[in-house]
């Protein structure tokens, strides 16, 4: 319950589905939690229920704004020990229909956000000697998937990024890891699931049967599943893991 004592966490994206079990997670641990997103009221919701200590508005997509929430956090709580950066999303289209426009949201959304939270946040861990930076990437960052290939592309794009920033990290004191979840039980899910048993005169049974026939285990992944891995490359216990991915996915990958 102690082993993140003292310890300041960012989740971005945590006022729901894994951001948020990310979040009570580390809560449980013992570390200060600051979660950030672009609506108030789950990010309040959150705090209000303990999932979370603080919390700020910022589009993860935009450099300045994300950097600003971030300096305020700790001037006010201290100095970030760690970066859990979650927020991201997928918008599905044919190749022949993906735009330019639509990769460039998707590269916005999954890797720059990374890329902005870990700017922001690296200086300071590598001149204090300890860090834990953790991007939630996905097992389309390992694996293809038809229909996607923007979100495919970005998300092959983290887990690049993870394998080189945790090389130039290695002696500082800085651990760099990706945790690659399979189809997850969250509330975007479930709606996906609704939207598209409506769509198609599907059965909701039968929809999520569709998402869940690749997986060995036959069921969605469950969000405190994904949080559980990342409360371990968040422990002491990980000093030496780094430049890795963890997948979360019942046998998928």
């Amino acid at each position: 319950m102690a082993a993140l004592k003292g310890r300041h966490a960012l989740v971005t994206g945590g006022g729901r589905g894994i951001g948020r079990a990310i979040a009570a997670a580390l809560a449980n641990a013992g570390a200060s939690v600051t979660i950030a997103g672009r609506k108030q009221q789950p990010l309040a919701d959150a705090v209000g229920q303990g999932h979370a200590a603080s919390y700020f508005i910022a589009d993860v997509t935009d450099a300045r704004a994300l950097g600003d929430g971030i300096e305020r956090a700790a001037a006010e709580r201290g100095p970030f020990d760690i970066l859990i950066a979650n927020a991201g999303g997928a918008e599905s289209a044919p190749f022949a229909k993906t735009t330019p426009e639509h990769f460039q949201r998707m590269f916005d959304l999954n890797l720059m956000s990374v890329v902005h939270g870990a700017h922001a946040v690296l200086g300071e861990m590598s001149k204090r000697g300890y860090g834990r930076i953790v991007a939630i990437a996905s097992t389309a960052g390992l694996n293809g998937y038809a229909y996607v290939s923007a979100y495919c592309a970005a998300k092959h794009a983290v887990v690049g990024l993870v394998r080189a920033l945790a090389i130039e990290t290695a002696a500082s004191g800085v651990t760099v890891n990706a945790v690659c979840p399979g189809y997850t039980d969250t509330d975007l899910m479930r709606a996906s699931i609704d939207g598209i048993a409506k769509k198609t005169g599907r059965t909701r049974e039968q929809t999520l049967a569709e998402f869940t026939k690749g997986s060995p285990v036959g069921r969605l992944i469950r969000p405190e599943e994904v949080a559980a891995a990342v409360l371990y490359l968040c422990s002491p216990d990980a000093a030496a893991v780094t430049g890795t991915t963890l997948t979360i996915a019942g046998g998928e990958i």
